[in-house]
């Protein structure tokens, strides 16, 4: 059994397979920074598992959900009992979502934005190195949450810090706190996810405390999935009815020696110049 840092972490399995042998079996895997992140970017790899022998889908989340927003039934919670509310509704997801196995690393915010904190970097890093998914999703670096850019940046010296045949063959920056449609189409990574739309609406649903606390992500993810296949492509009829929109952030994590500010900053002048050279054109 892997330990983490945090003596609260906790690992879990829907289908009561031994820990070990479900991280043995994943093939995708999500680093989110809060319970719901997964289920609102990660949803390629949630299908990929679902109803599969071959493909399994693990989620690790990285902090504990203190200090989220609460009303209703909710608003007289303490942190502690909000800790807990959230964490069974993630193993609830898990459940629906049939995931191999949900990780609990339990880092408060504060650790997770502290980049020389090493706890979750080697939270992180011990959990891929069982599980060695082939597709890694996490957060992009052009989101605006500082929690969840440093789950990416710990997520991404992880990964460094691993041998480069235990590495994922893919990383992919994933849209929760701001979207990626500003992103040319060239640099876009478009996961579909209109299968099963069914399960990916139970999926968000279930965080009732988030829901009830006045954040209504579960319209807002089906919506923008909506809209991205829409308005993706503007002379073609709709193809797809969602799509969630990645970063590809695999060049980080086969060469070391790149930045990511540098590579995000990449994306950006990319874009500034698909703008100016579009506006210069029609002047």
């Amino acid at each position: 059994m892997l330990k983490m840092t945090q003596a609260t972490a906790e690992l879990w399995t829907p289908d009561g397979t031994a820990v070990d042998a479900a991280l043995a079996r994943t093939t995708h895997m999500s680093v989110a920074a809060h319970q719901d992140d997964v289920e609102i970017m990660a949803m390629e790899g949630v299908l990929a598992g679902f109803g599969s022998a071959e493909k399994w889908f693990t989620a690790a989340i990285v902090t504990n959900g203190a200090g989220s927003a609460r009303s209703g039934i909710y608003s007289n919670y303490s942190d502690a009992e909000m800790q807990q509310v959230r964490r069974v509704e993630q193993k609830k997801a898990a459940y629906v979502g049939e995931y191999s196995c949900v990780a609990f690393l339990d880092h408060p915010s504060s650790a997770v934005k502290d980049g020389k904190n090493a706890g979750p970097t080697a939270d992180i890093a011990a959990l891929l190195a069982a599980a060695q998914p082939e597709v890694l999703y996490t957060h992009n670096l052009a989101d605006k949450h500082d929690t969840h850019i440093g789950v990416t940046m710990h997520t991404i010296r992880a990964i460094r810090s691993l041998p480069k045949e235990q590495r994922p063959k893919k990383l992919y920056g994933c849209e929760v706190w701001r979207d990626l449609d500003w992103l040319v189409d060239a640099d876009k990574v478009a996961f579909r996810v209109d299968e099963r739309e069914n399960v990916a609406m139970a999926l968000v649903g279930v965080f009732d405390s988030q829901i009830t606390g006045g954040k209504r992500y579960d319209l807002a993810t089906m919506g923008r999935r909506r809209a991205h296949a829409t308005y993706h492509e503007s002379h073609a009829v709709d193809a797809v009815q969602g799509v969630i929109f990645g970063m590809d952030l695999t060049p980080l994590i086969e060469d070391d020696a790149k930045d990511p500010g540098a590579y995000v900053q990449e994306y950006i002048a990319r874009f500034a110049e698909d703008v100016r050279a579009r506006v210069a054109k029609m002047s």
